[in-house]
């Protein structure tokens, strides 16, 4: 259980470092001294069985975001853990960031990079980079729907294979506050090498956070990945469906 936690923090660390170093450039000298506000929160979520089946699940995320001028910055890590009869049956650790740089209130310029490790589905690592352009088509306070396309590039080890290629990347993500404590979100994301159309990655999640506190929340969401091309004798398909308790930094 130490080398998912080891992976999910170098993943987190190698997206920050990268992404928070290529906003400085972005940052008008005028600016104000004032750091921008972060807005953090963390989950975690344990389920535990025993008697007939003795199993245990652990899953956690932390994440953040910040806004100024015309720049976003998200940053994510998450990672999970699972046992059935003392065999292991999930091990990954996913880390991501993405800065935005808005050219109007719409559109903007994106640079995305995730970093993931998948010992059960025998994904030893894989590096995702991603430049690209994105639009909003809702932005206000309640609801935001906004839609991204861009080329990138994957450097990947699968079982004992490894691998590096140009892709393409289309993504899609929406966030709607139902009322002052429950929100929804969506997200899509489409990742095929441009050369072999047949390898590709599809990305999604969808969840709901309903408030118990004024920082504490439930959240509920799945994560689905289908690897069209996943290493050998693995299936493609790696559904999660999590429960978690999050709390909010302030």
């Amino acid at each position: 259980m130490s080398s998912i936690i080891k992976n999910a923090i170098m993943a987190a660390s190698i997206v920050t470092a990268l992404l928070t170093s290529s906003t400085a450039f972005s940052q008008p000298a005028s600016a104000s001294n004032a750091a921008p506000k972060w807005v953090a929160s963390t989950s975690a979520g344990v389920t535990l069985t025993r008697g007939n089946s003795d199993t245990v699940l652990f899953t956690a995320n932390i994440l953040a975001a910040r806004k100024w001028d015309k720049n976003e910055l998200r940053l994510g890590a998450d990672g999970t853990y699972g046992e059935n009869n003392k065999v292991k049956n999930a091990e990954s650790a996913h880390g991501f960031g993405q800065y935005n740089r808005l050219f109007n209130e719409k559109m903007f310029g994106y640079l995305r990079m995730d970093a993931l490790h998948d010992g059960v589905a025998d994904v030893e690592y894989r590096l995702t980079f991603s430049p690209g352009a994105g639009y909003y088509f809702i932005k206000n306070a309640k609801t935001i729907l906004s839609a991204e396309v861009g080329p990138g590039f994957v450097m990947e080890k699968l079982g004992s294979g490894s691998k590096e290629y140009l892709s393409l990347r289309i993504g899609e993500r929406f966030e709607h506050k139902i009322n002052e404590r429950v929100r929804m979100w969506e997200s899509l994301e489409f990742l095929p090498q441009v050369d072999e159309w047949k390898n590709f990655i599809l990305n999604a999640e969808i969840g709901v956070e309903t408030g118990l506190t004024e920082s504490l929340s439930l959240r509920v969401y799945a994560q689905d990945t289908y690897d069209n091309v996943p290493a050998p004798t693995r299936d493609k398909n790696d559904l999660k469906v999590v429960t978690a308790i999050a709390y909010k930094f302030k």
